[in-house]
């Protein structure tokens, strides 16, 4: 699921082999926690990376004796009006993700007037609203930076100069897609001769990614496309299997190399088996502990700074043993 390369934010380095501690200050006591009330209208629990967040997070809140209203969706127009719904309950804090991020600028505007404070996490809001969150985000232009690298580095390794490259992204509306594409078309800059020829909004949706991966190869042919991003482990691995379906060969000496970028059990195994080329960090489980332990240190006034950064970190074969750990939790 992130940041724009301008936002100033605290850089905290999580585990490298992530799952059981978070990147920021570990909190002993959770005596602010007990009786405090969060709603949360985090990504639902339909989308992989969404339901491994919210199954790490809510338990770790819900331990300390928070109370945590599910209002979870994968929709961004019901996301607006879950927003709105959090704000009618009156909770100590609101926890949100940004599915669409300008029909969010209202909802936020409207619980700042309301006195509820909010954390966004994952992907950055509205710069109109920038100040008015707290915030725990990816560092979604690395991500789009190290899929862009992964593919040019697989696409020289098998002496191809040049390349036609697709990509099956996010949800196109939120600033986490939005920003993975700017670091993802900055760094192909630098090598203009490799060409996406066609992007389509996957919306985190692995099934909506395999139907246009379908659909991409039908209309380019195997000879048509060198190179695929899916912008998730779990988007990039439909890439994959549509590929051997249209009868395309993959990876290897002379066939379609693919990335994802943020990773997955499944994107691990690929990478192992040849069939990813690579991917980059993001795991679910990390941000998670990170998120938690930010409300943690919140609610026991510990004064955390507004925005954090997680760290990301490009993985290939080269490195797969490195980041096994931390990208097989979910």
């Amino acid at each position: 699921m992130k940041l724009a390369g301008a936002l100033a934010g605290v850089l905290l380095l999580t585990a490298a082999c992530g799952g059981g501690s978070s990147g920021g200050t570990t909190t002993s006591g959770s005596a602010g926690l007990k009786g405090k009330t969060i709603d949360f209208v985090g990504y639902g629990k339909d989308n992989p990376w969404g339901a491994y967040f919210n199954g790490v997070f809510v338990p770790k809140l819900t331990s300390q004796g928070v109370k945590v209203v599910d209002l979870t969706t994968m929709d961004p127009g019901t996301a607006v009006t879950n927003f709105n719904q959090a704000i009618s309950n009156k909770p100590d804090l609101i926890v949100a993700a940004l599915l669409d991020t300008s029909s969010m600028v209202v909802p936020v505007k409207k619980a700042k007037q309301a006195g509820i404070p909010v954390l966004i996490f994952d992907g950055r809001p509205d710069p109109s609203v920038d100040g008015d969150v707290m915030q725990v985000l990816s560092d979604s232009e690395a991500l789009g930076t190290a899929a862009a690298q992964n593919l040019v580095e697989g696409l020289k390794a098998q002496g191809k100069n040049s390349g036609s490259l697709i990509a099956i992204t996010g949800t196109k509306s939120g600033f986490a897609a939005q920003d993975r594409m700017k670091g993802f078309d900055a760094e192909l800059a630098k090598t203009p001769e490799y060409k996406v020829v066609d992007i389509q909004d996957g919306n985190w949706d692995p099934t909506l990614s395999s139907k246009i991966a379908t659909q991409l190869f039908a209309k380019y042919g195997c000879s048509g496309i060198q190179g695929a991003y899916g912008m998730a482990d779990y988007q990039a691995l439909p890439i994959v299997a549509a590929a051997k379906q249209a009868g395309c060969p993959v990876g290897g000496k002379n066939g379609l190399i693919v990335t994802g970028s943020n990773c997955f059990k499944v994107g691990i195994d690929a990478i192992k088996a040849g069939t990813l080329y690579g991917t980059a960090t993001e795991d679910p489980g990390t941000i998670a502990e990170q998120t938690a332990d930010y409300v943690t240190r919140y609610f026991n006034k510990q004064n955390p700074p507004a925005k954090e950064l997680v760290k990301e970190e490009r993985v290939t074969a080269k490195n797969v043993a490195q980041y096994a750990e931390q990208c097989s939790k979910a």
